[in-house]
């Protein structure tokens, strides 16, 4: 699996959005688009949650459609290759170190807030840590229907006031959906009117089920293979004039090298919190701590992981730019895993720690995802 760093400014999820409101003749600016997009009156995108490039292309024969479909990617997705990151690099069309989401759980005033619950030990912070405050740019959606797009975001019910949605995939009309059936509908209705309009569209289940089972196995393909055939039926209904899209957050590798943190004095040693996920850990160090911390990881992890400090990870463009408010949620220590190694928490992190797939690192197989467009 090779390792690949994010191609931020070139070809990344951030991108998406411009590109799309370009092709639609409602550019946020007059920068050219990172990549053209065919022109149209109205442009959906279905984000499939866990939809990897090489996943992609090893299994076409369970997606047709998409597999049929003209691909404006690869994409790199950035890091670490996860969803809060990658979702909030595409709503805001920034790399992380611009957006300041930058892990499953980082390091925020403070705190460890888990990105996707926006809680800590499983406590809201909403109230404690604003997501507008925590993520203060405006997102594309929000500029976009500010310049008279007409703006819809489709995602489930329960998201609608989520700290993520709030942080990174705020503005437009949000319309909360339970199953495929009503999501096709909603994507469908936004699309129909006069005037310049942006749907975007998330679906969960193929990352749901590549974390229980593992990409790849039959139960990954069989979802695969519904995302297709709605993909197929979307197509042959869809408005006039519109260009559809279809891309992932990040792809999927089945993990099989484990060291378990909470059980290794070493990885302990030094640390005041532990972040990340288990492909890739940022390591906040106790004052004075950090060499050592950084020296036990290293050690510890040799082959498996790129274990380097925070001036490390920012010089070698980990994040893209870097902005001087959001330095501090990088840990002293950030570690990416090699190949298909996991650092996991089995007593912190029970849940997460017992999937068989995960993603968050450098591979191809996790930071390549395609933009299928028709």
């Amino acid at each position: 699996m090779t390792a690949l760093l994010p191609r931020y400014g070139v070809a990344t999820l951030a991108d998406v959005l411009p590109a799309l409101l370009h092709a639609i003749g409602a550019p946020l600016d007059e920068r050219p688009p990172a990549f053209a997009l065919p022109p149209a009156r109205a442009a959906a995108l279905l984000l499939v949650d866990g939809l990897g490039h090489e996943l992609l292309h090893a299994h076409a024969e369970d997606a047709p459609v998409l597999a049929g479909l003209a691909d404006a990617g690869p994409l790199t997705v950035g890091f670490p290759s996860t969803t809060p990151i990658s979702l909030t690099s595409l709503g805001t069309g920034l790399p992380p170190g611009a957006h300041g989401t930058l892990g499953l759980r980082f390091r925020v005033d403070g705190r460890l807030l888990d990105a996707l619950g926006w809680s800590e030990d499983r406590k809201d912070l909403r109230d404690k840590l604003v997501p507008e405050q925590v993520q203060p740019e405006p997102t594309v959606l929000e500029r976009a229907a500010a310049a008279g797009v007409t703006v819809r975001s489709v995602s489930p019910l329960e998201f609608r006031t989520s700290g993520l949605t709030r942080s990174g995939l705020r503005g437009g009309e949000y319309r909360g959906v339970a199953a495929l059936g009503d999501l096709a509908t909603e994507i469908l209705s936004g699309l129909d009117g006069p005037g310049p309009r942006l749907v975007y569209a998330y679906h969960a289940d193929l990352d749901k089920v590549g974390h229980l089972y593992g990409p790849g196995t039959p139960a990954w393909r069989w979802q695969l293979r519904q995302i297709d055939t709605l993909a197929g039926m979307l197509l042959e209904v869809l408005p006039p004039g519109t260009l559809f899209a279809v891309t992932g957050d990040h792809g999927m590798v089945t993990v099989d090298r484990i060291v378990d943190a909470d059980a290794e004095p070493a990885l302990q040693d030094g640390v005041a919190l532990l972040g990340g996920d288990p492909r890739a850990r940022h390591v906040y160090a106790r004052p004075g701590a950090t060499d050592d911390v950084l020296a036990a990881w290293r050690a510890t992890l040799g082959e498996d992981a790129r274990v380097v400090s925070r001036e490390e990870a920012v010089a070698e463009g980990w994040f893209g730019p870097v902005g001087d408010r959001v330095q501090d949620r990088i840990g002293d220590v950030v570690a990416a895993l090699h190949g298909t190694a996991a650092v996991v928490r089995r007593q912190a992190e029970p849940y997460l720690s017992s999937f068989p797939g995960q993603h968050g690192s450098f591979t191809a197989a996790e930071q390549l995802v395609p933009l299928l467009v028709r």
